[in-house]
């Protein structure tokens, strides 16, 4: 027994020596790399919700431009102060008056005319009714009766014709006055008291001002990122997505906020681009310090799209071969990982997956890159851990 005890005895007191110095002894510190491992520029790779924008530019142009035009000839008699260009005006202003006399008798003697043809429609249905009487005790004859009830006729069709007339006069004489049909201001005129001006041409160009629209071409990719109505009905409850327009007016830069409301309908098929149609309310609305969004002015655009959950923004030096990014582990050896490019903007790409928050990411290029390699930080020859590092960056 005791040769089995005293084995067993010495084979303890020697693992418990082992520990003894493992525990009391010198630890290994990591070692940095080679003094010929390539120098790179690193990256802390942040997670992000990013909500995604589109720039773009346009000119605003009125919602709805028309031009004025009389519907009836005449010679111009009274003139509205806001009929110069420029002029503001609103709906049912009178913007001129054409010269009413010759309507006036136009009128009355559709009158006299209608007071003729009613006269002639009561004597035709008396003719007619007392026919009708004679008929019944056959004491006329049956061509006395047509030729009665054919009168009656004549005089009817004679007086819807006369009531015509009459409608048609009253609606010149009131066209006489030319009326603002919206809200809006004189883009040119080319009218004056004591003309003549003929029905149907155009004297004067008039835009609406309820309204202001701006034409923002963006490419088909874009349309990915921008809560859109591509097809279908607009209005109420369809998405309309922020448009934060901009323009230098008066030496100061300026910012008018609309919202997409439509799509035109046509894709250039050799740009791939599509007009995205941005409308702003009251843009000659009075607010202090902001000048009108005049017609013709062109601006810079940018319209606020989705926002996206787990994405890193990266500069675009951090996309290797393959689509490819470089995570530079806490031992400075470099591992591939796979990323998905959902979009480049300028010098930043924005990727998802493949990486995870405060990881180091490579921005440098390594000829012959492999994975495992070790790599040397340019701004730092701290080894440790990616937390580590961003403590070092902030």
């Amino acid at each position: 027994m005791k040769r089995i005890v005293l084995p067993v005895a010495i084979l303890i007191a020697g693992f418990g020596l082992a520990a003894a110095i493992i525990a009391t002894g010198p630890q290994l510190k990591q070692q940095p790399p080679p003094d010929n491992a390539p120098l790179v520029r690193s990256w802390v790779a942040a997670e992000q919700v990013v909500q995604m924008t589109s720039r773009t530019h346009g000119t605003v142009l009125p919602r709805t431009e028309s031009d004025l035009v009389p519907e009836v000839s005449g010679r111009i008699t009274e003139i509205s102060q806001a009929m110069v260009s420029g002029g503001f005006f609103r709906e049912g202003d009178t913007l001129f008056q054409i010269e009413t006399l010759d309507y006036e008798v136009t009128r009355e003697q559709a009158r006299a005319a209608l007071a003729s043809a009613r006269s002639e429609l009561m004597i035709a249905r008396r003719a007619h009714t007392r026919q009708l009487d004679l008929a019944k005790k056959q004491s006329t004859s049956e061509s006395l009766r047509d030729d009665a009830l054919n009168r009656l006729r004549i005089a009817e069709a004679a007086f819807r014709e006369a009531n015509a007339r009459v409608a048609r006069a009253d609606r010149d004489l009131e066209r006489t006055t030319v009326r603002a049909p919206y809200d809006g201001r004189v883009r040119s005129e080319r009218v004056d008291v004591g003309q003549f001006v003929n029905r149907g041409s155009s004297i004067a160009m008039l835009y609406a001002t309820d309204y202001a629209e701006v034409r923002l071409p963006v490419h088909d990719d874009e349309l990915a990122f921008l809560d859109l109505q591509l097809g279908g009905k607009t209005g109420e409850g369809i998405t309309q997505p922020i448009a934060l327009l901009s323009a230098q007016f008066a030496g100061t830069q300026h910012i008018w906020q609309g919202r997409v409301v439509r799509t035109e309908g046509e894709l250039d098929p050799r740009t791939r681009m599509i007009n995205l149609v941005a409308q702003v309310d009251a843009p000659y609305e009075s607010v202090a310090g902001k000048p009108p969004l005049a017609v013709g002015l062109f601006v810079e655009a940018e319209i606020l799209g989705r926002e996206i959950a787990g994405v890193y923004v990266l500069p675009r030096s951090a996309i290797q071969a393959n689509q490819q990014v470089y995570v530079i582990a806490g031992d400075r050896t470099v591992e591939f990982r796979d990323v998905e490019i959902i979009r480049m903007v300028d010098e930043s790409v924005y990727v998802v997956g493949g990486i995870n928050n405060g990881e180091l990411v490579c921005l440098s290029t390594i000829n012959n890159a492999v994975e495992g390699m070790s790599v040397r930080l340019i701004d730092s020859e701290y080894i440790g851990t990616a937390d580590d590092r961003r403590a070092e960056q902030t």
